[in-house]
């Protein structure tokens, strides 16, 4: 019997030990798209508790404290931050077999050192040393360094003003942070108020009025133009699905002059609008080189009793059944026949779709740049080992596994780095297992180079930080 959480933790053969301590572990992090505030990071924020960095913002705790029957007092509402570590450290013994059991106590060994299982016996010893170490050593870019991030790539908003990132450049603080381009509230709308109350704050952003289509891109432009100044060179977007419609400039700006007279336009004229934005913003990160992201597949807000409480991003989100295929290639063919298709990550929630996105992946990589067309990391519900298990045999069978970009955190904790070495532990232990079988041969020098590239050097290629 092995020692919970040991040394050679997921780790099952020793081609697959020497992968992880030789070629993975000590690699920096690139850290491309994530959810983690440029303002603690500007301010160097100092966190007062192990709550307040841990169970703040963190939906998928949450989820699991709900379904262990704890009363939202202790989630998102006015508990004592003692009240609420209390519970989840309750919580935590019934997390067996999910990742949150993983993470919580990987999270706990670093950076805290801390290797005490937690439960309610060893709740308030855990807590009180947590909380010593934050009040005397831990501050998120202690933490961050220590994690050995060397870029991060933050999520943001077209209308926000960037004051945290421009800080932080102008500091010249040594770990990058980058901001990225999140247009989706221009292209997804339910509710034609909220949508023109978006606009009159991208309006000020932009410092020009948006009355018509033509107006509304030359805004996105201007944003786009303002990130690009600041470094930024990936767009993001979160999308139950992909938009292709067939569409005319012209029918779309009908379709947007009805929007911004307050009206919600019958179900296929919205979706030729948001195939035309969806179009437009992928056209301008070609022309700047950018690297343009697809979340897909999320069915949000399920509850709308607990979506009227607590708003968005709360976990009450699921994976959704949507077909993507069609859509899919007729928005990247569209973009590739005029060859005007940027690099491109894909990143599915639904597991039957693996196969599906890795192979539409590869229907567009045209010997441009290695890798042009990623097959994106395990996302959302589908990162905990089963999920990248399966994530990285997909992509290795029906594309190439050496040329990936590797993992990310997607997270609004700064906790979460060890995701990362979770990641990192599991593919070494893949492509040992392959080598203790004889499926693979027992290059070590190459399959160490190819280790080091998906850990760090491929995406350092890729998205090119540092031009």
């Amino acid at each position: 019997m092995r020692p919970f959480l040991d040394h050679n933790f997921l780790l099952s053969n020793n081609t697959a030990e020497h992968l992880y301590f030789e070629h993975a572990r000590d690699q920096p992090i690139i850290d491309y798209h994530c959810h983690l505030s440029p303002k603690d990071i500007a301010d160097d924020r100092r966190f007062k508790t192990l709550t307040e960095i841990w169970l703040e913002g963190d939906h998928y705790k949450w989820r699991a404290m709900r379904a262990n029957g704890v009363n939202e007092k202790y989630c998102t509402g006015d508990a004592s931050d003692y009240e609420k570590f209390e519970k989840w450290a309750e919580t935590v013994p019934y997390t067996m077999r999910n990742p949150l059991y993983h993470w919580t106590h990987m999270e706990l060994q670093r950076p805290f050192g801390i290797h005490t299982i937690l439960n309610p016996s060893t709740a308030r010893g855990i807590y009180d040393e947590a909380n010593e170490q934050l009040g005397a050593k831990w501050t998120v870019r202690s933490i961050l360094e220590d994690m050995k991030v060397e870029t991060i790539c933050t999520t943001d908003d077209p209308a926000d003003d960037l004051t945290y990132h421009k800080a932080l450049q102008k500091e010249g603080y040594k770990i990058k942070v980058f901001p990225a381009f999140r247009a989706d509230k221009v292209v997804v709308t339910s509710d034609a108020a909220s949508f023109n109350a978006y606009l009159d704050k991208l309006e000020k952003a932009a410092s020009q009025s948006i009355s018509t289509l033509t107006d509304l891109l030359s805004a996105l432009r201007n944003r786009h133009d303002f990130f690009a100044s600041l470094g930024c060179k990936l767009s993001d977007h979160g999308l139950e699905t992909f938009y292709a419609a067939d569409f005319t400039e012209a029918e779309a700006a009908k379709v947007f002059a009805e929007l911004r007279s307050g009206k919600i336009p019958a179900k296929a004229d919205m979706l030729l609008y948001q195939s035309f934005m969806l179009h437009q913003l992928a056209l301008m990160d070609h022309e700047k080189g950018w690297t343009q992201q697809f979340h897909i597949g999320a069915l949000r807000n399920n509850s709308k009793r607990m979506l009227d409480t607590l708003g968005p991003d709360t976990g009450f989100d699921s994976m959704g059944d949507f077909e993507h295929g069609r859509a899919m290639s007729r928005f990247f063919d569209r973009l590739d026949s005029t060859d005007q298709l940027a690099k491109t990550i894909l990143y599915n929630l639904n597991s039957r779709d693996n196969e599906l996105f890795a192979t539409m992946a590869g229907n567009f990589n045209d010997g441009s740049t290695a890798g042009k067309m990623q097959y994106g990391s395990a996302w959302w519900f589908l990162d905990q080992k089963d999920g990248m298990e399966k994530q990285i045999n997909a992509l290795s069978n029906m594309g190439l596994l050496s040329r990936f970009v590797g993992m990310l955190t997607d997270s609004r904790s700064f906790l979460s780095y060890p995701r990362h070495d979770y990641f990192r532990r599991i593919l070494c232990n893949l492509i040992g297992t392959d080598v203790h079988n004889g499926e693979l041969p027992n290059d070590r020098e190459w399959l160490g180079k190819m280790v080091e590239d998906i850990c760090y050097f491929n995406a350092k290629s890729y998205f090119g930080f540092n031009k």
